[in-house]
């Protein structure tokens, strides 16, 4: 049972942090303009695929993950 608790503090921590990523991601500043950020615009078509930020945010969900397991083997 404790160990549901754990799981449900960690998914709920989550959440949260998603909604307010998703309400302030735009006030942050370089996020989706970093050097390495593919933009291509034509006439009628863009086409935008974020390289570098993409990398930089699965490095820091990796350490995040990492914390989280490590904190819940004890």
């Amino acid at each position: 049972m404790e160990g549901t608790g754990k799981i449900l503090l960690i998914v709920g921590g989550v959440i949260i942090v998603l909604g307010l990523l998703l309400v302030f991601g735009q006030h942050i500043p370089l996020l989706g303009k970093l050097p390495g950020d593919i933009l291509i615009k034509k006439d009628g078509f863009t086409f935008y695929f974020p390289v570098v930020t993409l990398l930089i945010v699965g490095i820091l969900l990796t350490i995040i993950a990492s914390v989280i397991v490590h904190f819940l083997s004890r």
